[in-house]
């Protein structure tokens, strides 16, 4: 298996984007995935690594990325050391990075042996899920969506960040992160770039007018991102396929760190999932 981590990316936006590249060397042309990782996360967490090969040994070409404003570096991946960036991170800028990602793989002179720039599929776990959806919706080079704990609506959530009134008059409110207990910060441009781009950013508009097969995977005991997400997502487009993973958290009972050697039950039959709904699409 071929596995090349931390490839560095210029960004559309000043900040590096730090991608890994999974797959078996067969000069087969592969279905491409990639990973967008969710709120607070990074291409790193967890058993994400094990997921990554899982999929490569079921002879996908799998990418995943850090989002370049997600607080992570290039010397320290795994950690919020760029608080800053993390403050300046926006909606708009995830899908341009997604994008960016996008265009990287299917243009890559060194993929074009292994990766299929026909067969583009996106997964998006938990914010990321909204995020792959907009960008299913206004892309056409991407085949499938997959929708892992995602997010069914980005309005909502600023109800989490305290009271706009405050927020705007200060410029900045914060949140502690449970797993290592920073205050990361949230400059109000967060709140008005997502005012601007409101129609674009509605997910449940994206998920009415997705043309192309969409799956949507969620935990039954998910208490981050509800399982009513998921059942408004499959609403709204009824084509869709949704699942649901019995005895399942938001991700899918793995952790960070993850020592053990193999994924956790519930996150195995995720993968066995998407890549049966990849090859039958």
């Amino acid at each position: 298996m071929v596995i090349n981590k931390n490839i560095v990316l210029q960004g559309p936006h000043n900040k590096p984007i730090l991608t890994d590249v999974f797959y078996n060397a067969n000069t087969s042309k592969k279905p491409i995935v990639i990973f967008c990782h969710g709120y607070k996360g990074f291409k790193d967490w967890g058993a994400w690594d094990l997921m990554a090969q899982a999929f490569a040994n079921r002879d996908i070409f799998f990418i995943k990325f850090n989002f370049s404003h997600n607080g992570t570096t290039i010397n320290s991946p795994t950690e919020f050391e760029d608080l800053e960036a993390f403050g300046q991170n926006n909606y708009v800028k995830e899908l341009d990075d997604l994008a960016h990602v996008m265009n990287w793989v299917t243009t890559n002179p060194d993929f074009k042996e292994e990766a299929d720039s026909l067969n583009l599929n996106i997964i998006g776990h938990s914010r990321g899920g909204g995020i792959a959806i907009i960008k299913a919706e206004e892309d056409s080079r991407i085949k499938t969506i997959i929708s892992l704990a995602g997010v069914s609506d980005y309005g909502k959530r600023f109800a989490n960040l305290g009271d706009l009134k405050t927020w705007k008059n200060t410029g900045v409110t914060y949140v502690i992160n449970g797993r290592t207990k920073q205050h990361m910060p949230h400059y109000y441009q967060f709140y008005t770039t997502y005012l601007q781009h409101e129609n674009r950013l509605n997910i449940k508009r994206a998920a009415k007018h997705l043309n192309k097969p969409f799956l949507i995977i969620h935990g039954d005991n998910d208490t981050s991102v509800l399982i009513e997400e998921a059942h408004n997502l499959h609403l709204w487009n009824p084509q869709s396929e949704l699942k649901i993973i019995k005895n399942a958290n938001h991700v899918f009972e793995a952790s960070h760190p993850w020592i053990q050697s193999n994924m956790p039950k519930q996150l195995t039959e995720v993968v066995e999932i998407v890549v049966a709904f990849i090859r039958k699409t």
